[in-house]
């Protein structure tokens, strides 16, 4: 079959759009939650931190249950203050719109702050990881005479 020259014009320029687009960056699902992130400072300012190592969040990331009761005795507006990250995908009143935890519903955690670092980096979440650089570097200011745990 052979094409009229302005259908084969028509036809290379949608393709080559189509393929401008799948090589375009993604637009970040999750954003940076500004209240989560001034929470944390005002935490770190309160010296309410753990200078922990760096693989200790599996151990000191609050569990499910942990969670769910937190929610059930502060609401979701104390439990969105704890995630540096926003999924706007997802209702407000749930826990798969907040992600990235970056402490246990107490303290801050320099373990969950460089997990949280490594994560946003994977999936290009700059802002995020940029405010757990920041969040960082204030718990080692905040913590600068106490041994890692």
């Amino acid at each position: 079959m052979r094409l009229s020259f302005p259908l084969a014009f028509l036809l290379a320029a949608f393709l080559a759009c189509e393929t401008a687009q799948a090589q375009a960056a993604p637009i970040p699902r999750v954003k940076l939650n500004p209240g989560a992130l001034a929470y944390a400072e005002q935490l770190l300012q309160q010296k309410r931190c753990v200078a922990d190592k760096r693989n200790a969040w599996g151990a000191h990331r609050p569990s499910a249950a942990a969670e769910n009761a937190f929610i059930h005795r502060n609401g979701f507006g104390a439990y969105a203050k704890w995630y540096l990250g926003i999924d706007e995908h997802h209702a407000a009143n749930s826990k798969a719109r907040y992600k990235f935890p970056y402490g246990d519903f107490q303290n801050v955690h320099r373990c969950a702050l460089l997990a949280i670092k490594a994560r946003a980096r994977q999936h290009g979440y700059l802002d995020i990881e940029n405010a757990a650089t920041k969040l960082e570097e204030e718990l080692k200011v905040a913590t600068s005479n106490v041994t890692p745990r």
